[in-house]
């Protein structure tokens, strides 16, 4: 939907971004949860954790590109957030959209995200959070 510039009819809460195979440095796309989402800049979690090939690529590879609602293929530059700052990212997300946490807390087997008490202190190595820069603009 994304490639064909329907991308808006999913909302805001999710974007296709490309990424770069860390090998072969083909171009690999990944549709993620928004978290978090202001001017010029997209926050999303890695639900499974440093072993996703796509967080992996971006280890390597940190510039990206970005489909989001009417942006197409926006070049964007990945950064991987501290565990602190992940754990402190994803406390605000569970507490702006309780039902969404708890529905990925479900599929990803992580209890931390469904339940009302404090996140687990290892929950941001566990889940870690990328922050994608973007131009405000679309080019």
């Amino acid at each position: 939907m994304y490639r064909h510039g329907l991308g808006w009819l999913l909302g805001p809460r999710l974007a296709m971004i490309e990424h770069r195979g860390r090998r072969s440095g083909q171009p690999r796309h990944v549709v993620l949860e928004v978290l978090e989402r202001d001017a010029g800049t997209l926050v999303v979690v890695s639900g499974y954790g440093r072993t996703s090939q796509w967080f992996r690529n971006i280890e390597v590879h940190p510039d990206v590109r970005i489909w989001t609602g009417r942006w197409r293929g926006v070049p964007g530059r990945a950064e991987i957030l501290s565990a602190g700052d992940s754990h402190d990212q994803l406390e605000r997300y569970r507490d702006r959209h309780p039902r969404a946490a708890a529905n990925l807390g479900r599929s990803l087997a992580m209890p931390d995200l469904t339940n009302a008490g404090p996140l687990a202190p290892d929950v941001g190595l566990r889940l870690p959070v990328v922050r994608i820069r973007y131009p405000e603009e679309p080019p």
